[in-house]
């Protein structure tokens, strides 16, 4: 494993310097879930939550926190991004699956703001429909991919049954 670069010799927390590093095209993919009863996926799906349209304002609140990302991570440097895409859907009765993708042109990664957009939509969510189900649980979230800087290419392991 390489060597903590948040830290100086003296152990004390740092922001990295990355000045030195090439602008170049930075991708990262991360996903979370959200698991729920039947009934209050139907009611969202149905567009019946009385606090509105679920998917819609957790999208929102996910590229929203990417954006905001730095002001929630001690150590993260601000970036300007370039884009977000955030998709949300049932992948069965009682279970939203949430995903985004960031990208950005810099000298950092993007990996803690699409990891930020996918946890802070799944508590949107958590939050527009705990009035009907309080048994919602979050997670697990996780990095799929990222590209770009010198660490190049990474895909996590697939998860799917059977691989």
């Amino acid at each position: 494993m390489s060597e903590l670069s948040h830290f100086d010799d003296q152990g004390q927390s740092r922001m990295v310097d990355v000045g030195a590093k090439e602008v170049t095209l930075r991708m990262a993919r991360a996903e979370t879930f959200v698991h729920m009863q039947a009934g209050t996926l139907s009611l969202i799906l149905n567009r019946q939550v009385a606090k509105g349209d679920v998917f819609e304002v957790a999208r929102l609140a996910g590229i929203m926190a990417t954006k905001r990302t730095a002001d929630l991570i001690p150590l993260c440097h601000p970036l300007g991004i370039d884009g977000v895409d955030l998709t949300l859907a049932a992948v069965d009765d009682a279970t939203v699956r949430i995903e985004a993708t960031v990208r950005v042109h810099g000298r950092t990664g993007v990996e803690m703001e699409a990891l930020t957009a996918v946890t802070v939509a799944s508590l949107t969510i958590y939050d527009m429909c705990k009035a009907v189900d309080r048994t919602m649980t979050l997670g697990p979230a996780r990095l799929l991919e990222k590209r770009g800087g010198k660490s190049g290419h990474f895909e996590a392991p697939s998860s799917k049954p059977g691989s």
